[in-house]
């Protein structure tokens, strides 16, 4: 089964994004901080029918944060910040565009609704 990995610091939000996850297939992971992540997505399989396939980051985040984890598996496992969708309640128009970040195609603003965040999961995941 195809995985999800959401990272965030919030409960809830995992909590509802895992329900929404699941109700549409996905075996979905939980990760409440940025190490505890990186441990998950070092091992993560990115092909077959277990492969994480998406990856909701919340951009702070205790320990590591959204933004060097996409730093860091953009030079180790491209494949893995290719399917990052990075969340975050920070203003995006203030996001510089010549940082990792600022160019990273897949950016949502908390509050998000659910259809928002389907558009996104079908362009990382080549639907769009």
């Amino acid at each position: 089964m195809k995985q999800v990995l959401i990272i965030d610091d919030e409960p809830g939000i995992r909590m509802a994004l895992k329900r929404w996850f699941e109700r549409r297939g996905y075996a979905v992971l939980e990760a409440g901080d940025g190490l505890a992540a990186s441990v998950i997505l070092e091992s993560a399989s990115t092909d077959g029918p277990d492969a994480l396939v998406v990856i909701i980051c919340d951009l702070h985040l205790p320990g590591l944060g959204g933004d060097a984890l996409l730093e860091r598996f953009a030079t180790e496992r491209p494949v893995i910040a290719s399917r990052i969708i990075l969340s975050t309640g920070d203003a995006i128009d203030d996001l510089d565009p010549e940082t990792v970040i600022g160019r990273h195609p897949f950016l949502l603003q908390k509050p998000f609704d659910l259809s928002t965040l389907k558009l996104v999961v079908d362009r990382v995941l080549g639907e769009a």
